[in-house]
């Protein structure tokens, strides 16, 4: 059993996971700047992110920052493979692995200390393992919590280990920047420095009540827990999603329906074929709509019944943004589209039921239009599982061309294995 108060929890993070597998496989590659990718920047290496390329990058702007970058595409099962056999070398260490993404994971090794030694010794082995057996980098934190212990494997990118010791918690945290808080992104951290709030140590000094006011109550009584240290996690050896969705940056286009609905669209598609793919279904949908100026708006709908409906999940969520944008009229650009999906539940046999016209019907998946719905997603499924994604799919994703990103990527990145 851990002890309270011991630095036990390790995060295994690879360093620049897809560039580096791509250099792993291509000596000629290795020390060069490379991106994954071609018309999008779906990965970089550590010598192209010195010249400020970052994933999701268009190409031709990564090309203007690195004249010398070379585009490679990707070896998806080898990214699988890799990280696989990464994630066996965590488990012969200790069973309580809990796989975060296809690239990182959570360690609880307060059992293993008298077999492997130390834990920063521990993560020491694990560092060196995997760079000898796989030809792979990987960063490690070790902390008492997992949200220190996941900074710390970032403050040791690349290649690195930290140990944080539990009586200089406060120390070690207080000067790091803020945006390395779990859940901190570009639009949070710009508010704070709006405020004055640059580090954790500048977070941690500002009361709960003032965060809830700036961020909402939930963001902001998470930060100010997360800002102390406070994170009562234990590692989840077994974990099943509480949501799942995906988003599309959009540059800035016009907030037109046919951008809406196509992308839209897209993005529907995408997360409901997961969400049938867990035998799962959504009861609660929640699209996120940005503008220019980093400025973030979200509307939800929670429905009567679990829907995994492709066709019905997108009418709902193209109905609520045109609510954010109605509610928004001087707002002519957007910048990005999420959906989210949660609230899921076991989905549950098709039992059809009588037309009796209630008003939300279309809604229901054992209504006339729901169960045909249904069938259709599950022909559909079928087809892509036999000869792929890209065999069948709605006219309207099929055409729009948003966002593509090859599928199989998204598939690894989106998916976190056990």
């Amino acid at each position: 059993m851990k002890r309270e108060g011991t630095a036990t929890i390790l995060h295994a993070d690879l360093d620049a996971f897809y560039a580096s597998v791509e250099q792993l496989l291509d000596p000629s590659l290795r020390g060069q700047p490379i991106a994954v990718g071609g018309g999008v920047v779906l990965a970089a290496s550590y010598e192209a992110r010195r010249c400020g390329v970052r994933a999701g990058m268009a190409g031709w702007a990564a090309r203007r920052l690195c004249p010398d970058i070379r585009f490679v595409g990707g070896h998806f099962r080898e990214y699988q493979r890799l990280a696989d056999e990464v994630m066996q070398v965590f488990n012969d260490f200790t069973p309580l692995l809990e796989r975060v993404s296809i690239d990182e994971a959570f360690l609880e090794v307060a059992g293993a200390v008298h077999l492997f030694g130390p834990p920063g010794r521990i993560a020491a082995e694990i560092r060196g393992r995997v760079r000898s057996e796989i030809g792979l980098a990987v960063s490690v934190g070790v902390a008492r919590t997992k949200h220190l212990a996941k900074v710390a494997s970032r403050v040791a990118k690349p290649d690195g280990v930290v140990v944080v010791d539990p009586s200089r918690e406060r120390e070690f945290l207080a000067p790091l920047p803020v945006g390395l808080i779990w859940g901190v992104g570009p639009v949070t951290q710009a508010r704070l420095a709006g405020r004055g709030i640059h580090t954790i140590g500048d977070l941690a000094g500002v009361s709960s009540p003032i965060l809830q006011q700036m961020l909402g109550t939930a963001s902001g009584t998470k930060l100010a827990s997360l800002s102390a240290n406070i994170d009562p996690r234990a590692i989840e050896t077994t974990r099943k999603a509480k949501s799942i969705g995906a988003q599309a940056a959009l540059g800035a286009r016009p907030a037109t329906r046919a951008v809406v609905t196509e992308t839209i669209g897209y993005l529907t598609d995408r997360v409901s074929g997961r969400l049938r793919g867990a035998r799962r279904a959504a009861r609660t949908l929640t699209v996120r709509v940005r503008f220019t100026g980093l400025r973030s708006v979200t509307r939800s709908m929670t429905l009567a019944a679990g829907v995994s409906s492709t066709v019905t999940l997108t009418e709902v969520a193209i109905q609520l943004v045109f609510q954010a944008l109605a509610d928004h009229p001087g707002e002519r650009q957007i910048t990005l589209l999420g959906l989210s999906l949660s609230n899921l539940i076991e989905e549950p046999p098709l039992q059809l039921e009588l037309p009796l016209a209630l008003p939300d019907e279309r809604l229901r998946p054992g209504s006339t239009v729901g169960s045909a719905r249904w069938g259709v997603d599950r022909s559909v499924d079928a087809i892509r599982d036999k000869f792929g994604r890209a065999a069948i799919g709605y006219a309207t994703v099929v055409f729009s061309g948003v966002d593509r990103v090859p599928e199989e990527f998204r598939e690894l990145a989106e998916h976190a294995g056990p």
